[in-house]
């Protein structure tokens, strides 16, 4: 929600707490999918090679 045109905190806090109840909660998440499965993977140093 952008929120830049309202200049009063506590306004602006008011705006986004409304906007956040009024949101369509999010989905479960499927079973067969992994909780880190977009995160980037760190490959992996093969034994008996030189890091430098």
């Amino acid at each position: 929600m952008n929120t830049k045109h309202i200049a009063d905190r506590t306004e602006r806090k008011k705006a986004k707490r409304t906007a956040r109840k009024k949101a369509t909660p999010l989905a479960p998440r499927p079973d067969n999918v992994a909780r880190g499965s977009t995160k980037r993977k760190v490959k992996q140093v093969v034994k008996g090679q030189r890091k430098r």
